[in-house]
């Protein structure tokens, strides 16, 4: 079935859609209303009483994993696929997996035609079209996965945060190691006293992108090249920046533009922090201070990044500082109390991966580590482990981050990484964003959530004016 290519052409259109979808959510429960007992039939699916309907916008890419895994077993069946490429990367794996769903090009599009027959929705795009795909989905009652990091902005991240509020739709954002035995052995760790009085943490991830190589950078707007056929260039742009096309943008090394991206930090920093972030309850930094900031340009996220945020006293939690690096000499230095003494009587450090964390403790007993996703903690050094062993088990949650999601949208249980979560962690990682990008010192007020006396890094915690056709997403919470 070829993609449905119309879309809303005039303003008037637009608005008309978007009342219609916020009177939609008036009627909303949580429940979907054919949820009714049943049985398998026989050829093996189960019942529309036992499934959710999931329409996918995006469907290549990082879809063609998250969208299997929220089928897996039966408990969703998609029903609508959106993309505003159907031959990039990865979309055929869908395409073939579930055939016959139907194909929309425009969203809007997809979910006005589709949005009686429709449950939920995966979002899984470049991070600059997330906000107004889920914040519409939300506004018609429809539960909501989305990629990390969940927004391009701090200000869509509140927006979402608040619609999730208004609406009382599940929500998840896809940081899949919040929902893992590491996540639950993490919790473990701090209910039980281990991670306590964490004053100092070290954050890393090794280069592993283009814009991370000084040979592959450049300063300038990549060279205009011809619109392939296939792509609706203007869909992909969104409420973003329209610029030329080109194949630097799409399909995949979109994450290294201001305009669309949110470069290293955006990307892994979801995967690295998360468990300190919300197990610690970090909430917003008050200071973050540029450590290093290599070759930074217009164009580019910069080719090294280090950063230092510091966090106040939380209840039981005292002042935290916490250094996040990136690409050159980002790997920290254990300090040597930490090391694990050999048979020799020498010294060896901690091996550490190419991404992951340090917690130090004020009382300096022990440290603890982990990478990222889903790794596990370990405490430094070595000699500690059996002290605190039953702490350090890990017990694996009865359902993983997809099938949460799906169960959450049937009424059964709750996601672990929601909006109230995954939003919060996504604002943290906006504000570092910001400082990349100004390369200076900030002070920011947890109260007002502004920054203090600087008036350029506010206008970027909003955000660039969405182009005009999209301001409507901007005023529906």
């Amino acid at each position: 079935m070829s993609p449905k290519n119309q879309h809303p052409n005039t303003r008037d259109t637009r608005r008309d859609f978007l009342k219609k979808s916020a009177t939609a959510a008036a009627g909303f429960t949580v429940l979907p209303a054919y949820l009714v007992t049943g049985t398998r039939t026989e050829d093996g699916r189960l019942p529309p009483s036992k499934r959710i309907n999931l329409a996918a916008i995006g469907v290549g890419g990082r879809a063609s994993r998250v969208v299997p895994e929220l089928c897996t077993g039966g408990k969703a069946e998609p029903v609508a696929f959106c993309d505003v490429d159907f031959a990039a990367a990865r979309v055929e794996d869908n395409l073939k997996r579930f055939p016959g769903v139907r194909q929309f090009k425009d969203f809007r599009v997809m979910l006005e035609e589709m949005g009686k027959d429709v449950d939920a929705v995966c979002v899984a795009t470049p991070d600059h079209t997330h906000f107004p795909a889920t914040v519409l989905a939300m506004s018609m009652g429809k539960h909501v996965y989305v990629e990390k990091p969940l927004t391009h902005s701090y200000r869509e991240a509140d927006l979402l945060m608040r619609a999730e509020r208004k609406f009382g739709v599940v929500t998840q954002m896809g940081n899949q190691g919040h929902t893992s035995g590491a996540a639950v052995q993490f919790r473990q760790l701090v209910e039980r006293g281990v991670v306590r009085g964490i004053t100092r943490v070290e954050a890393w991830k090794d280069a592993n992108m283009f814009f991370m190589d000084a040979e592959k950078r450049f300063s300038e707007d990549p060279k205009e090249e011809p619109i392939p056929a296939t792509l609706d260039w203007d869909l992909w742009c969104g409420p973003a920046e329209r610029k030329p096309f080109s194949s630097k943008y799409h399909p995949f090394d979109w994450r290294a533009f201001w305009p669309y991206g949110n470069g290293m930090l955006g990307d892994w920093g979801a995967h690295i922090i998360d468990f300190v972030h919300d197990f610690l309850q970090l909430g917003q930094p008050t200071k973050i201070v540029p450590l290093r900031i290599d070759d930074p340009n217009e164009v580019l996220f910069p080719l090294s990044t280090h950063l230092a945020m510091s966090f106040p006293s939380r209840g039981e939690h005292p002042a935290l500082e916490l250094i996040w690096r990136d690409g050159a000499d980002c790997r920290p230095q254990i300090p040597e109390q930490f090391h694990d003494e050999q048979p020799d009587g020498s010294l060896k450090a901690p091996d550490l991966g190419g991404a992951g964390t340090v917690l130090y403790r004020a009382d300096g007993k022990l440290a603890i580590t982990r990478g990222s996703h889903s790794g596990r903690s370990s405490v430094i050094p070595k000699a500690r482990t059996e002290e605190y062993a039953e702490a350090l088990q890990v017990t694996n949650p009865s359902l993983g981050h997809a099938a949460s999601f799906t169960a959450a949208c049937m009424g059964e249980g709750e996601t672990l990484s929601p909006f109230r979560i995954g939003g919060e962690l996504t604002k943290t990682l906006m504000l570092g964003i910001i400082c990349q990008r100004l390369k200076e010192g900030l002070e920011f007020d947890r109260e007002t959530e502004r920054f203090v006396g600087n008036r350029q890094a506010n206008a970027l915690l909003d955000g660039p004016p969405p182009r005009r056709g999209w301001e409507e997403f901007y005023t529906m919470v």
